[in-house]
């Protein structure tokens, strides 16, 4: 019979092998020095977290499908935010209280004008390890949805072609704004086969109208570490806004050929970008 003392002998040796094997495997490069200089277990496994995706106007958070399921398979927790399109501070002031019910660190995902709704729901947030913008605003304190676009030089087409019906408790002059039908395939995602895209114009979330012109508030991409993915063939922001917006806020940049929903013509790309935040 194998006495006590030999019990707890053979545990530090594991230990000692497990924590071995992890530092060689640190040496070859086929772990990161982070997770080498871990201890092998449960005591030194780090906290995964939980990713946030927020969708902007015209859509819903269907279209966070494609990259959900992946980072789901990859292991992450995974919640998406059902933006309230009504304004940069007042959306992210319900992102913020959303955020309360969160414990752990946090990466937020924003598409369009979902990055306005990460930018002001994020600030003082010290959860809030990292901010991916997917051809999404990255605002400045009093900047516009309609002014960014003008970045660079930049012209959107998307505010030629709304459709706009009244909601209860709109101020004068405000409603819900969508893209007419007619043209939403060739402005929102000409990289989507016509069948999707003829669905997606047909269930589309509006956004207030008030929403494009509001003033954003004090950005979190000031203090948190940002990356960005800039849609070559997007023609709801202009790329060379969405350059500008990168540079400014000192983002992690990717740009590939994409329509304004990268998510979904890309999620692949979309994905890997979100991982090296969550890293």
């Amino acid at each position: 019979m194998t006495s006590p003392t030999s019990h707890r002998g053979r545990r530090p040796l594991r230990m000692i092998t497990a924590s071995v094997i992890a530092v060689v495997l640190g040496l070859l490069g086929l772990v990161g020095p982070a997770a080498a200089a871990q201890p092998v277990g449960s005591a030194g496994r780090t906290t995964k977290p939980t990713i946030i995706l927020v969708h902007g106007a015209f859509a819903d958070s269907s279209g966070w499908n494609p990259v959900a399921a992946r980072l789901l398979a990859a292991g992450y927790k995974v919640l998406a935010f059902a933006n309230p399109l009504r304004g940069p501070r007042a959306d992210g002031e319900y992102l913020r209280q959303f955020l309360t019910s969160i414990d752990g660190p946090v990466v937020l995902v924003g598409h369009s004008y979902g990055g306005a709704v990460i930018s002001n729901g994020a600030t003082g947030n010290p959860n809030v390890k990292a901010l991916v913008y997917v051809a999404a605003y990255a605002l400045d304190e009093g900047e516009s949805v309609a002014a960014a676009n003008t970045l660079g030089g930049g012209h959107t087409e998307v505010t030629d072609h709304l459709i706009v019906r009244p909601y209860p408790g709109a101020a004068e002059g405000d409603g819900d704004a969508y893209i007419d039908p007619a043209h939403f395939h060739r402005l929102f995602a000409q990289d989507l086969p016509l069948s999707v895209t003829g669905v997606m114009a047909a269930s589309q979330r509006p956004g207030a109208l008030a929403a494009l012109l509001t003033p954003s508030g004090p950005p979190a991409w000031k203090t948190v570490p940002s990356w960005y993915l800039i849609s070559r063939q997007d023609r709801i922001i202009p790329p060379q806004a969405e350059r500008a917006m990168a540079k400014r806020a000192k983002a992690t940049t990717v740009e590939i050929d994409s329509s304004h929903v990268a998510m979904q013509s890309h999620p692949g790309v979309v994905t890997k970008l979100i991982l090296q935040a969550a890293r």
